[in-house]
């Protein structure tokens, strides 16, 4: 008689389709936990990985209704158990299934290959036992030696705070290299927050320890180049990982140190599907292994500041500090360049354009940061007050002068720019703002009549998400910046992290005060973080000609904010962020969590939240300790978005929030019933979907 394995097998399924569970299937042979194995879901066939095998067949469930397993992918051996944990926290602690984790961490090929593509591309892959090469780095410095000394005398996680130019790249690598040459087996995990800063450190670690012992892992690569990056991670033939936040998820099997770069980034918090912090995430599956941990970051997040205090006050990391550039480099002026005094819509002041025309004219290179794309953020009739709104968006469409279109930048609905006012007929129609591409057209006019020091005119170039469409093209513009052949480099964000630029000694923040003032109480924190980044990219190499300065107009130059930033004092800045963070009981001394609504009217969104609020109160009362409960759990009412309506499609939230992470979490398991009942009844049935941001980053 043939036994029969019963499986519960994870597929890629949201928690809020109603099958978000596991799917029990049978298997006419032993399987282990971890194994990947094709299955019959409706009318499709899916890739499933078996989370559980049991000798007794499913209770409930009729036995008829219980499908055979398609197919085993044979050659690919099972995830371990340390991966299915890390699948399983993350999956309970951000509130979604545990397919939809486990195959959104997965290479999308790997569901589309028969057994024998399979097999042909598993022959491919390099062998474990190729030694690394043997390229020894530079010397290090006395704080460098002290970091790593530090890392081997104690367990972690640490936290690597390291100006701008400190070495802490370098020190990155040296860890790297320290693990591999001590452990044949062992493989390192480095992330960085975006794509753009990928080619240049991969090109670093290739040349340390060749190209056979390295794999990427980010968005960015073709389904071919995924498969063959995760089969040499899963396989142990990759001894280190470089990618972005979807490598938390890497299937390293002999992982023994994660190294975070720019840990501060909010790029390492998901903002689709599966709402994780790779960050968070990174710190959760080092301890889980055993493996050390290293954030690193000149601005650290404030919540990685405040587990960095003494261990004697609560703090759970290890903090690094390494305050000194490398060599003789020092660290850049930074000069506030107060626009009261300046002509009313001046874009760029006096001071700026001779500070620019100084350095062009002396060969050297400067950096202007307008963290806002497009030639303007609207176009504006001063006749009927018409704006360039998407009507599909609560937002206004960006004016793309290169093209002549007018762009949402949210849900992507184009149209060209009309000849006149669509309300009243008026040709007037003019831009208001200024974006990226509004900002080089000026500068080449402003800077016409300058020189370079060989007779030639000023270069300028502009980086930011319009110019590195093409494939190839930002590791192109940033090559020119490298070689020295454009003078003035104007970019949003994108040009303001982790980009090694030696011959910058000026870097110029154009408008930054917006975010001074805004409501999102993180906003000082990001933009502190972004002018310091940005400050770091100039006077990288010591003996330039000139002293590298930044300047920075602004309409508040006496704002605490940039005190600090002109002394290049992030421990001031975060010691003044965390005591009014104290005093509002926001994290990281509280703890939140966002369920979010989308439906087709504000009403159904905000109509569902009030009820799933209603129904979770009412649920914790009847519960044992569930006033105690409710006593430590704020349950706020639903409110639109801020951007409140995407695509035409409506968007409320309720704010959770409590000062103790566990009793937040003991409430959110108790939501998704809540909400799965509540989806079921006619009056809901308009909601579209719902999701549960945990630790959110923009409220």
């Amino acid at each position: 008689m043939n036994t029969v394995n019963w499986l519960e097998v994870a597929v890629q399924t949201p928690a809020h389709s109603g099958v978000g569970g596991l799917l029990s299937y049978r298997s006419p042979m032993p399987l282990l936990p971890g194994q990947l194995v094709r299955v019959p879901l409706g009318r499709r066939e899916v890739l499933g990985v078996v989370w559980q095998v049991q000798a007794q067949a499913p209770e409930g469930i009729a036995l008829t209704a219980v499908k055979d397993i398609a197919a085993v992918l044979e050659g690919v051996g099972p995830l371990n158990g340390h991966w299915l944990k890390l699948v399983q926290f993350a999956a309970q602690y951000y509130q979604r299934s545990l397919g939809e984790v486990a195959l959104s961490a997965l290479p999308p090929q790997l569901r589309d290959l028969n057994p024998t593509q399979l097999a042909r591309r598993l022959k491919k892959l390099p062998d474990p036992a190729t030694p690394l090469a043997d390229v020894q780095g530079p010397t290090l410095s006395e704080q460098q030696s002290t970091a790593l000394q530090q890392m081997t005398e104690q367990a972690g996680p640490f936290l690597l705070f390291g100006n701008t130019g400190s070495g802490k790249t370098e020190v990155y690598l040296q860890a790297v290299q320290r693990l591999l040459q001590s452990d044949p087996q062992a493989q390192a995990l480095l992330m960085v927050p975006e794509i753009n800063l990928t080619p240049q450190l991969e090109a670093r670690v290739q040349a340390r320890f060749g190209a056979q012992a390295v794999v990427s892992m980010h968005s960015g690569l073709t389904g071919p180049q995924r498969l063959k990056s995760w089969l040499a991670a899963h396989s142990g033939a990759a001894r280190i990982v470089l990618g972005t936040r979807m490598a938390v998820f890497a299937s390293m099997p002999h992982l023994k140190l994660i190294v975070v770069d720019e840990e501060h980034d909010p790029s390492y918090k998901q903002q689709e599907g599966a709402r994780y912090s790779a960050r968070d995430l990174a710190v959760y599956r080092g301890h889980q292994l055993g493996a050390q941990v290293l954030l690193g970051s000149a601005t650290p997040s404030l919540e990685s500041w405040h587990q960095s205090r003494p261990a004697d006050e609560g703090g759970r990391y290890v903090r690094l500090h390494m305050p000194e550039r490398v060599g003789a480099a020092a660290l850049p002026q930074v000069r506030r360049v107060d626009m009261n005094h300046q002509p009313r819509r001046t874009v760029l002041s006096a001071p700026v354009l001779q500070t620019l025309q100084d350095r062009v004219a002396k060969g050297e290179q400067s950096m202007l940061l307008l963290n806002r794309r497009g030639y303007a953020p609207v176009l504006h009739c001063a006749d009927c007050g018409w704006k360039s709104e998407c009507k599909h968006c609560s937002a206004f469409r960006v004016f793309h002068k290169i093209d002549r279109t007018l762009r949402c930048h949210h849900c992507g609905f184009t149209d060209r720019v009309p000849r006149a006012c669509p309300e009243c007929g008026n040709a007037d129609i003019a831009p208001l703002g200024r974006g990226t591409e509004q900002l080089e057209e000026h500068l080449s006019e402003l800077l016409a009549h300058v020189k370079r020091p060989d007779g030639g005119p000023v270069r300028i170039a502009r980086i930011d998400a319009d110019t590195t469409k093409l494939k190839g093209a930002l590791e192109s513009q940033l090559a020119q910046v490298h070689s020295g052949d454009v003078d003035i480099l104007v970019g949003t964000q994108m040009i303001a992290k982790g980009h090694d630029f030696r011959r910058i000694t000026l870097v110029v923040a154009v408008n930054p005060d917006s975010a001074l003032f805004s409501s999102d109480f993180r906003a000082p924190e990001r933009l502190f973080a972004l002018l310091m980044q940005a400050a770091g990219r100039a006077g990288r190499a010591a003996g330039q000609g000139s002293p590298s300065e930044m300047l920075v107009q602004t309409f508040h130059p006496t704002h605490p904010l940039l005190e600090a930033l002109k002394r290049h004092d992030y421990p001031a800045f975060a010691a003044s962020e965390l005591a009014e963070r104290t005093a509002a009981s926001l994290p990281p001394i509280s703890h939140q969590a966002l369920l979010r609504a989308d439906a087709r009217s504000q009403d159904v969104a905000q109509g569902f939240l009030g009820a799933a609020r209603g129904a979770l109160e009412e649920l914790l009362m009847t519960m044992s300790g569930g006033t105690e409960l409710l006593e430590q759990v704020s349950l706020y009412p639903a409110v639109p978005l801020s951007m409140q309506r995407v695509a035409n499609v409506e968007r409320a939230q309720m704010l959770l929030e409590s000062p103790s992470r566990s009793e937040l979490h003991k409430v959110l398991s108790q939501l998704q019933a809540v909400l799965h009942h509540l989806r079921s009844q006619p009056e809901h049935k308009g909601v579209i979907r719902w999701l549960v941001d945990v630790d959110p980053q923009a409220i």
